[in-house]
């Protein structure tokens, strides 16, 4: 929540949309982070996550 507000506070300011863009590049982090914590191989991992129902 708080790089939100700094991407939006930082639009506002320097006046660069591109900066809106920052959140879901640091969600996508995120998750490639969580997923390379799991202690399974790469792409056993990503074959259980695309084949939950």
């Amino acid at each position: 929540m708080t790089i939100t507000l700094l991407c939006i506070v930082g639009t506002i300011y320097f006046k660069k949309p591109l900066l809106l863009t920052v959140p879901f590049g640091v969600i996508g982090l995120y998750m490639v982070v969580q997923i390379a914590m799991v202690p399974l191989p790469f792409f056993e991992t990503m074959r259980f996550i695309f084949s939950l129902r």
